[in-house]
């Protein structure tokens, strides 16, 4: 099973990626050299969004879409679905 997730970091920007296991990578992005270098700087993390994905491709599908939105879109998906709602994504 793969999860997508949206992290809110302390700056308020937002990152977003991919993982096997979101409890370890939201540690990992928190206190950790492991977590992306992006979120180093930015801590601490919250995790605002994720959605469930049975294989990788199509969770790397998602996180590219993701990626491609304005911040202002992905607020507004964050707020709209919140963390695993099971919905698939409207792009």
């Amino acid at each position: 099973m793969y999860h997508l997730y949206i992290l809110k970091c302390v700056d308020r920007t937002l990152y977003t990626g991919i993982t096997v296991d979101l409890a370890r990578r939201v540690r990992e992005h928190n206190s950790t050299k492991l977590g992306a270098k992006y979120t180093f700087s930015r801590r601490p993390v919250k995790l605002v969004y994720s959605k469930r994905f049975r294989t990788k491709s199509p969770a790397l599908k998602a996180e590219y879409r993701i990626k491609q939105l304005s911040r202002k879109e992905k607020l507004k998906l964050i707020k709209s679905k919140r963390l695993e709602t099971g919905s698939s994504l409207a792009m």
